[in-house]
């Protein structure tokens, strides 16, 4: 059993809080623990598709994790706060729902014409012609911007198409690289950071994908600790130079 003592935790979800519609049996015992010991945390999510409420409400409702929707930061708002700094509020966005409202509350406009930034996130209802309006709006000069670089997502049905898949094919299309704003990016980080009100040397990022979780740490000079409950595995880690600071078969091999 690994301990270590930090004070406050950023948290992934999908295969780390649970499994698509499957329940990870040791995440509520961890939260409950964080909470028992006065641990600060945020749960910090590439997923775009819902409101920070909507999250809250299903770890309630469907995995028994005590959650409010200030509890959790997702790369949907960190999106709308990066789009609100920018020059323009004209946006076109390939997502759903929890995207479109982040982005209308920062003041944006959502539109299909005269469009000054093209926002991608998940879409679970993406059509040829979304894409291809995002795709002439990009060579037309309007800003590339997405919510995340995950190409898959752990669930149920095993590794299904993520934003990344999507944000690659629009890439193609136009030759023109995003602007990513999600894990492992500095910006959700450095918004996360101060959402807690804590220093990078004093949190640890919890989760279970190197790719997304455990670079955004090691990017951000912030502690991981990586959870082999989703995407990567232990055998996936001898590929990669630099190391999680700690790794755990499930969240009960870890004690604050």
């Amino acid at each position: 059993m690994t301990e270590m003592n930090y004070k406050g935790y950023l948290i992934d979800l999908d295969g780390t809080m649970y499994k698509g519609k499957e329940p990870i049996k040791e995440a509520p015992h961890f939260i409950n623990y964080l909470k028992k010991n006065k641990q600060p945390y945020l749960f910090l999510t590439n997923n775009s598709t819902s409101s920070p409420a909507e999250v809250a409400v299903k770890l309630k409702a469907q995995f028994n994790i005590p959650a409010e929707a200030n509890d959790v930061y997702t790369s949907s708002l960190a999106t709308a706060d990066y789009v609100r700094q920018l020059k323009g509020n004209r946006v076109f966005v390939i997502g759903e729902k929890g995207l479109i409202e982040a982005l209308q509350e920062a003041g944006c406009e959502i539109v299909d014409e005269a469009i000054d930034h093209v926002v991608v996130g998940l879409d679970t209802q993406l059509t040829y012609a979304k894409c291809e309006r995002a795709s002439l709006a990009i060579q037309n000069g309007a800003s590339f911007i997405a919510t995340n670089k995950d190409t898959n997502l752990p669930n149920e049905k095993g590794l299904v198409p993520g934003a990344g898949a999507i944000v690659a094919l629009i890439e193609k299309s136009t030759r023109v690289k995003p602007t990513f704003v999600g894990k492992p990016e500095n910006y959700i980080m450095e918004s996360a950071l101060r959402k807690l009100g804590l220093e990078r040397n004093e949190v640890v990022m919890v989760g279970d994908n190197y790719e997304t979780d455990i670079l955004a740490g090691i990017n951000n000079g912030i502690d991981t600790l990586l959870v082999l409950t989703g995407f990567t595995s232990r055998d996936d880690l001898k590929n990669y130079s630099k190391q999680p600071t700690h790794v755990v078969d499930t969240l009960d091999d870890w004690r604050v």
